[in-house]
């Protein structure tokens, strides 16, 4: 018999202020969006890929973690044992802005940088 237990070092994500004020912007610029929803899918040579979506809505099984003034992160909760324990930041490099994921579990990335992998 085993016994699973909860960590919420690693069974959640998390995002800083610099990330959640830039979802709150592009929330903002779309009316129909009410939510950031992020999932991964199998990509590239390496296996997986974050996906950062605009949603309406969420769905009932969605973690759901609050960024303030209205705005929310839903997680797919297939995508957890992918993400959890994940930094969601948002930096400037030079002239470019994006999305930093800071994933503990990745064991490896890709050569190009589309792709990476995670330890079991």
């Amino acid at each position: 018999m085993s016994v699973e237990t909860f960590n919420p070092q690693l069974d959640s994500v998390f995002v800083t202020d610099a990330a959640a004020a830039h979802f709150r912007r592009e929330l903002a610029k779309n009316a129909d969006a009410k939510a950031v929803r992020l999932s991964v899918k199998q990509s590239g040579c390496t296996g997986w890929m974050y996906v950062v979506d605009l949603v309406p809505e969420g769905k009932v099984e969605d973690l759901r973690i609050t960024l303030g003034d209205g705005a929310e992160l839903l997680v797919d909760p297939a995508a957890l044992p992918v993400v959890s324990g994940t930094e969601i930041d948002y930096v400037t490099e030079g002239v470019n802005r994006q999305l930093k994921f800071n994933n503990p579990r990745v064991k490896d990335y890709c050569g190009c940088g589309e792709s990476f992998s995670v330890a079991s």
